[in-house]
């Protein structure tokens, strides 16, 4: 008999309740600690790891259901009666993870389980404190003013009402009066909400600030690299890498947009022409969001079984929310469900080339979580942040040979568009990480001060960008539309190294194209079992890390762009 298929609709999982789970959670902790032999430890930590995959499944239910609708009541309230729980169920996960870390047998279960997971642990367990639980809860209800505040703009436009998810495609117009026109209108926004967005990120480092003291740290900055698990690089690392990012790179990215403005004939590139590689205008899908959809079926069967299957399964059990809303939260990303083993793509299409890149680059998260949903413990089934951009960033660059499907006769300029974005990002996100390094390094910065830094890191990392008289982007105001900086602080050198190692891929598919596909297969597989420099290395690509490693990445891109 055959089983009817998973929809998103059949996942409806079990509010937590925090009197269950500790009690479960002291049961766990009494096995635990009676525990003699590896396989009597093993049961209770199954029973833990099933319990983590119902309180995950659970999180990532009732903060998607409130980004899809952040005007609904009921997900508001739902999502904050969560944000309330949650330090309460990372007090109890901690417990678990001490007491394993502390385990007499703790050698006998690494041996077992793999010493990433206890790595991960450590980490975690460092970053907590029950001290800090109330300070937990206002960070996340400060987050969520954000999104909400951000969801909700309204942007008159060519008499009609936009947000900023529908009114990139008019900043991307071949017509250049039309995108100075929007990036006006987008940065009068941000100029009229700037006091309210100050408050909510003043309040932001002040709280991250007052948890990295409770916990005994200088700054947060140590208490994000805990956070994010950088278990296998240091800050000393990434100051590293940002050093060869201007050294290598920024004169690179300068080269490109250069011949950007050249192309575009104009004599200066301004801020609102950097969007566009062409008079032309951007290559642009050439159909709407169902017809995207279908072309994308046919796109991933081309690129082997496991994808094709995978993506008709997401599209066809509801896992993909790929439109732009009124109340919808802005931006793209993935989530899953590890009680059902499916992930969800949330995304906000706008008709531009950037439809595709994010629906490319989702699914690549989506495709690696599934492709590692059975691993054990349910910590291997994301990698941290930084190694699992690299499938989604690769997975952009793999899927070009089959751009034809998107955008037919204009597939050759989306790849050498987006082959030059791809280059341009990376000072972008290098100074996104600078700044929020500086910003936590002195928490005491005013809100002017803290505009002031940013435009010190344009000069940096981007010193051909030119804002003219635009409206607060002009006075160091844009960093207020990286959603990273207020929600997920210091998740954005991540993207810099993925896309470091994610074109090392790209550039061994243009010669062995079946090799590099199984590199990348094989990596989703692995999914968070090994430290960040352990997988790049595990698929035979070279650590961003070491030495010449941005040197030969720029050298394929530079002969690739005829530069």
């Amino acid at each position: 008999m055959t089983r009817p298929m998973l929809t998103f609709a059949d996942i409806q999982p079990a509010v937590p309740d925090i009197d269950s789970l500790r009690t479960r959670t002291e049961s766990i902790l009494g096995d635990l600690s009676r525990a003699r032999t590896s396989a009597a430890a093993m049961e209770p930590l199954k029973v833990w790891d099933g319990m983590r995959r119902e309180v995950k499944s659970y999180r990532s239910h009732v903060s998607l259901r409130f980004q899809q609708d952040t005007r609904d009541p009921a997900r508001k309230a739902a999502r904050e009666a969560w944000d309330q729980s949650a330090p309460g169920w990372t007090e109890l996960e901690v417990r678990v993870k001490r007491a394993l870390l502390s385990h007499p047998l703790r050698r006998v279960l690494e041996a077992e389980l793999g010493g990433q997971a206890f790595a991960l642990w450590e980490s975690e367990a460092l970053a907590f404190d029950s001290a800090i639980k109330a300070d937990l809860v206002a960070e996340s209800r400060l987050g969520a003013q954000y999104t909400e505040k951000l969801a909700g703009a309204k942007i008159e436009f060519q008499g009609k009402s936009e947000n900023l998810s529908t009114l990139p495609r008019f900043r991307q117009h071949q017509d250049r009066a039309v995108r100075r026109a929007a990036e006006i209108a987008l940065w009068s926004w941000f100029d009229a909400n700037q006091v309210h967005l100050d408050r909510i990120f003043s309040d932001l480092v002040a709280v991250r600030t007052r948890m990295a003291r409770t916990l005994g740290l200088d700054n947060f900055v140590d208490l994000a690299y805990r956070r994010m698990c950088r278990v296998d690089y240091s800050r000393a690392d990434v100051e590293n890498f940002r050093t060869a990012i201007r050294e290598v790179v920024v004169p690179l990215a300068a080269q490109i947009s250069a011949r950007q403005a050249k192309t575009l004939g104009v004599d200066g590139l301004m801020a609102w022409d950097e969007t566009v590689h062409d008079p032309a205008g951007n290559p642009l899908p050439k159909g709407d969001l169902d017809w995207l959809v279908e072309r994308s079926r046919e796109v991933f069967a081309e690129l082997g079984a496991p994808l094709g299957d995978f993506f008709a399964r997401m599209a066809d059990g509801g896992f993909l929310d790929l439109d732009s809303r009124d109340g919808k939260a802005g931006g793209g990303f993935c989530t899953s469900f590890p009680t059902h083993g499916m992930p969800f793509v949330f995304a906000n299409f706008n008709g531009t080339k950037g439809d595709v890149e994010v629906l490319t680059h989702e699914i690549g998260h989506a495709f690696q979580n599934y492709s590692s949903r059975e691993l054990w413990p349910c910590d291997y089934h994301w990698p941290t942040y930084e190694s699992a951009e690299i499938h989604s960033m690769s997975l952009e660059l793999l899927s070009f040979p089959q751009m034809e499907r998107y955008f037919q006769t204009d597939a050759e300029r989306f790849r050498r568009t987006h082959l030059a974005e791809s280059i341009l990002f990376l000072p972008y996100g290098t100074a996104v990480d600078h700044f929020q390094h500086e910003l936590y390094a002195r928490p005491h910065l005013t809100a002017a001060e803290r505009h002031g830094l940013w435009l010190e890191m344009e000069r940096m990392y981007l010193p051909w960008r030119n804002w003219g008289d635009m409206p607060h982007a002009s006075k160091g105001g844009r960093w207020q539309m990286q959603r990273h900086i207020y929600l997920s602080p210091f998740y954005y050198i991540d993207y810099v190294l993925a896309q470091s190692t994610a074109l090392q891929l790209w550039a061994q598919a243009e010669t062995d194209r079946e090799g590099a596909l199984a590199a990348y297969h094989g990596l989703c597989a692995k999914g968070g079992s090994l430290p960040f420099q352990g997988l790049v290395r595990s698929a035979g690509l070279v650590s961003p890390f070491d030495a010449g490693c941005l040197d030969t990445v720029s050298k394929r891109v530079r002969t690739a762009l005829a530069l």
